[in-house]
């Protein structure tokens, strides 16, 4: 791995001329047959940063540099399964909802963002069309192996109502990010630690996690206490609201969770068919989200790889 040419490549430039600069397309990776080019990695850079609502400067390009180049890696890894499935492209109402989402439903206002800033706005759109189209391929691949046991959702309820106890729900949110052989363990959590107290922990979820709550800026909605497992459950009681947990390493990623607030809902206010709903959804998104981190990480342990 050729890091430092990378870093040079990206460092040659002053703030002025990074977003000024013209189309060099000077190959910096290579993903099997797809190439990465140092323009890329600039609009990837500078795409990361408008989204976010940060200033364009040297600290915030530096921040995000590396990760954006792993992201990058990561979008050829699935682009090229997507190719291998044949899927078509995501339908343009979806695209623009997420698209809506992280302009505050101003597209034109975010496509004027690149366009002062001699950015490929068709670029970004395109990488969210891979994201789209690769949860749908982890869903045509794996949704026959999603089997959730209604009967003990079923039983918890029960117990819920026999017990006639309040119910605790925490509305949380969460950052997982693939982990790998490319960078330590140490080293890839005090990246992303950093990161957060830097830009918000919503806006490295946004832009860095490969959850598919990423898209809601990592938020997770109201989870019932009961619906998490003990090892979560230990975690999160033990925090403060606000409190950000300490990273929570699992086989191919690392997960950071946010205690957004916590209530207690008496059980007789409670809608039960729809709590139910929520409990049996929730585990197929966790299961789903572990087949996808475990789907990309076989690709990359598979594909040739080539630093320039």
């Amino acid at each position: 791995m050729n890091l430092l040419k990378i870093i040079i490549i990206i460092l040659i430039t002053t703030l002025p001329e990074v977003t000024k600069a013209k189309i060099k397309n000077e190959i910096v990776a290579r993903v099997e047959n797809k190439i990465i080019t140092d323009y890329e990695i600039k609009n990837k850079i500078l795409s990361s940063i408008i989204v976010a609502n940060k200033e364009i400067n040297q600290e915030n390009i530096n921040s995000i540099k590396r990760q954006s180049l792993e992201t990058l890696i990561q979008l050829k890894l699935k682009k090229l399964e997507i190719d291998k499935f044949n899927l078509k492209k995501r339908e343009t109402d979806k695209v623009n909802t997420y698209l809506n989402s992280i302009s505050s439903n101003n597209i034109i206002g975010l496509q004027d963002k690149f366009k002062n800033n001699n950015l490929d706005f068709q670029l970004f759109v395109e990488e969210i069309e891979t994201e789209l189209m690769w949860q749908e391929l982890i869903y045509k691949i794996y949704s026959k192996k999603i089997k959730i046991d209604e009967k003990n959702i079923d039983n918890e309820l029960k117990k819920l109502i026999k017990n006639e106890s309040d119910i605790v729900e925490f509305n949380i949110s969460e950052i997982e990010i693939f982990l790998d052989d490319a960078n330590s363990y140490e080293e890839k959590v005090l990246y992303i630690e950093d990161l957060i107290i830097k830009n918000g922990f919503d806006d490295v979820a946004l832009k860095f996690s490969i959850s598919s709550s990423a898209s809601n800026y990592g938020n997770l909605g109201w989870i019932n206490s009961k619906s998490l497992s003990s090892d979560i459950y230990k975690i999160i009681i033990n925090m403060e609201k606000k409190g950000i947990s300490k990273p929570i390493k699992r086989q191919n990623s690392i997960l950071f969770l946010k205690l957004n607030d916590i209530k207690e809902s008496k059980l007789e206010n409670l809608n039960i068919p729809e709590l139910k709903l929520k409990l049996i959804n929730q585990k197929k998104n966790e299961l789903f989200n572990l087949y996808s981190i475990s789907h990309l990480s076989k690709l990359k342990n598979s594909s040739l790889i080539e630093y320039k």
